[in-house]
């Protein structure tokens, strides 16, 4: 695992032992494995480090995907809070008035990540190799992962220690770098791939029942062309889809309230 700090420092921030003993012994524990060897499969079976190698400064989702997507974190995320961004890149879907306590981001480049303006810290970990986060239980108050749930092989795993490290779940759309994505995932459609997330949440001990968010966004270009490209199949706006949980059986932002 390569760890870049970026200034200042976080001491609140302290690594754990692979142990981890005083982990719950009930709460988090992976109750089933919701994939097949073959739903963990990729097109492209190259290391995930190798094709994330060179940063990508571009935008996976369009600009209403992303309107959307702030808007969520902006009712679900208070101020003040620690979040862990996974799976994160140069851009960031915070709200930009919110003043959070940190924001750690995690991501397979870099440079990506150091153009990130909201992340206080960053590290590089390939998470479909190790999935375990060096943060102490109870780190943060969210995580979040958006965009990228479909690259992630052994998910059950991830979100065994989202749960051991934080609260809520993750946040995904359908844009991909296909040859990367699982099999069950590239097979499925909008809403099988929403219910595969469901059943990623349910294969944890401790999560509450997933809520799912959805916002399918009103057509953003109406000229013609745009028209003729739809009407053929070529043009068309990201449907948004979010699927959140939570630990201890209560929304901390309701806490918050």
């Amino acid at each position: 695992m390569v760890t870049v700090r970026l200034p200042p420092p976080l001491p609140k921030i302290a690594a754990v032992s692979s142990s981890h003993s005083h982990r719950s012994r009930t709460a988090g524990k992976i109750k089933r494995l919701v994939l097949t060897s073959e739903g963990r499969t990729k097109l492209n079976i190259a290391p995930d480090r190798d094709f994330y190698a060179l940063p990508r400064f571009v935008n996976h989702v369009d600009a209403a995907f992303i309107s959307a997507l702030t808007g969520l974190y902006r009712e679900r995320l208070a101020p003040g809070w620690a979040v862990l961004d996974l799976m994160s890149s140069w851009v960031s879907h915070l709200p930009q008035e919110v003043a959070y306590e940190r924001v750690v981001g995690h991501g397979l480049n870099a440079q990506e990540l150091a153009r990130n303006p909201r992340l206080d810290y960053f590290f590089v970990k390939d998470l479909n190799r190790d999935q375990e986060l060096q943060f102490e239980d109870c780190s943060f108050h969210a995580v979040v992962i958006a965009v990228s749930v479909q690259y992630l092989q052994w998910p059950e795993k991830v979100f065994a220690e989202v749960f051991r490290v934080l609260k809520p779940g993750g946040v995904f759309s359908d844009r991909l770098f296909y040859e990367k994505a699982i099999s069950a995932w590239r097979d499925g459609s909008d809403y099988s791939r929403v219910q595969l997330v469901v059943q990623y949440f349910q294969s944890v001990d401790g999560f509450t029942q997933p809520e799912i968010v959805k916002n399918v966004p009103p057509k953003a270009d109406a000229s013609l062309l745009s028209e003729i490209l739809r009407l053929i199949g070529l043009y068309r706006t990201d449907p948004f889809y979010a699927v959140i949980a939570c630990r201890n059986f209560k929304p901390v932002y309701e806490e918050a309230q």
